[in-house]
């Protein structure tokens, strides 16, 4: 037993060593890889933190509808508060990295597929990432399906053209996008230049008649009125649905005397830090996802460059650019993209013309995964939730069986089609929207909530159906 541990500690200080001579190794090579670096450490510590907490947005809301569990419900806002006070600073100070996304009915929409898929799934974008860390097949068949869905999805034509509003027909061809781009051509690219691009961008500072990157508007409108506020609100919900009863009867019983508003207070505040793993880890992940920002938007400005992809073009990686020259380079914490990059690439080395859509030829590009920014903080998320599984002998490979592979499959589906429809996953298209105080990360959180509890709701369903045909089975 010892020995087993040994081994894996020594595998967890190699790929420390490992990812150490990466970023070792290109600096010396280019200086401009040290902008590659900041992703791969920060993805690191993301890992490392995901892993330790257990933090998976799909366990959160599992957890919750399925056995009243509300600990990773609380983690999850912890964590959005803290990264929402610190990229508050970043904001207030000019060095925010963020864009706000449209809001629009279709952010709930889309959240509600991808919440429907991760239930399915066992596992939401990022916590499929980390648990791929600690051995578990079953994950990277996720992260699989997710990617190469969004590929598909992003280039799709054909029949789906039929389903396309002639409005958003008009309005994409309206943009005068480049001819590159067939605007007008394909369902995904209709949808985002011919209705996602018409709805507005709002952040609750602008409704409240503040600028996001004033003191007031990032602070007050942004992080007071647009997360703690809408934060607290959701855990008193949580907290008088699935934990008031248990711990006001204990509390009663440990008193002897009925209970008041006091001790409302009391339990509230005790089901925030039922777990302290899970805090230090939501503590620790806001923390760092402000400070990426500040230190993406410093290499910008030391670089003089607005986009990686102009730090790829100097170092004369010039293919997979999209026709702007950029790559995706959000500067901050984001899944899915890069993930569904490395598939683009690879159908792209294979013949596929896919560089005509806007999602990969007028914004992302498909630069080749060695180089590009985004994937190297993937797979060193991956590495770092490696390390610290390995580190506390939790690291276990894991077989999926026929079963899980199906569901896997068809759940990373959901979330790649939810992810392009919402323009992020539970990451970028919640986590980070809803810290930055964006109302359509509120939108897709409460959809992604809603298809939880639909998914939560068919296994179920689905389980009692399955135990009551093995059961009619025995009797005969």
């Amino acid at each position: 037993m010892e020995s087993d541990l040994r081994k894996k500690r020594l595998w967890a200080y190699a790929i420390v060593a490992f990812l150490a001579m990466v970023s070792i190794g290109t600096y010396s090579y280019n200086e401009y890889y040290i902008y590659l670096s900041v992703y791969l450490w920060f993805g690191f510590i993301y890992g490392m933190c995901l892993q330790y907490g257990r933090f998976c947005f799909s366990s959160a809301f599992r957890d919750l509808f399925a056995v009243g569990v509300p600990r990773m419900v609380v983690g999850v806002m912890v964590a959005t508060v803290l990264f929402a006070l610190v990229s508050a600073f970043v904001t207030a100070t000019g060095l925010s990295t963020f864009h706000s996304a449209p809001t629009g009915a279709h952010a709930a929409v889309a959240g509600l597929i991808f919440g429907v898929g991760m239930v399915f799934a066992g596992g939401c974008a990022s916590g499929s990432l980390y648990k791929a860390g600690e051995g578990n097949g079953v994950a990277l068949v996720v992260i699989l399906s997710i990617s190469v869905t969004q590929a598909w999805f992003a280039d799709v034509a054909g029949w789906t053209n039929k389903l396309v509003p002639q409005s958003w027909h008009e309005s994409a061809i309206s943009k005068g996008l480049p001819d590159v781009i067939s605007a007008g051509d394909g369902w995904s690219d209709q949808y985002l230049a011919g209705h996602v691009w018409d709805q507005p961008v709002v952040t609750f500072a602008s409704m409240m008649g503040m600028s996001d990157k004033s003191m007031a508007g990032a602070f007050i409108g942004n992080v007071l009125v647009g997360v703690i506020v809408p934060a607290a609100v959701l855990l008193m919900v949580v907290y008088a649905i699935w934990s008031r009863r248990a711990f006001m009867k204990k509390r009663a019983k440990e008193t002897g005397s009925t209970t008041s508003w006091r001790d409302d207070l009391a339990g509230y505040w005790a089901m925030i830090v039922a777990s302290k793993r899970t805090a230090i880890a939501g503590l620790i992940l806001g923390i760092f996802c402000g400070l990426q920002m500040l230190v993406t938007q410093g290499l910008r400005v030391k670089f003089g460059v607005q986009n990686a992809g102009t730090l790829l073009e100097r170092m004369g990686f010039d293919y997979g650019l999209s026709v702007n020259g950029t790559v995706f380079d959000p500067g901050y914490w984001y899944v899915t993209t890069q993930e569904a990059q490395w598939v683009g690439w690879v159908f792209s080395k294979m013949g596929a013309q896919n560089m005509d859509n806007i999602y990969f030829g007028f914004v992302n590009g498909i630069p080749n995964p060695a180089i590009n920014p985004a994937d190297w903080m993937s797979l060193a998320l991956i590495g770092g939730a490696a390390v610290m599984a390995l580190l506390h002998n939790e690291f276990k490979f894991k077989r999926p069986t026929l079963e899980l592979t199906m569901w896997a499959i068809i759940g990373g589906a959901l979330m790649g089609i939810g992810s392009r429809l919402g323009l992020g996953c539970n990451v970028g298209a919640f986590f980070v929207r809803v810290s930055q105080g964006d109302t359509s990360g509120w939108l897709f959180g409460l959809g992604m909530i809603g298809g939880a509890y639909i998914g939560v709701k068919f296994f179920n369903w689905w389980t009692e159906r399955r135990m009551a045909k093995e059961f009619a089975a025995c009797e005969l």
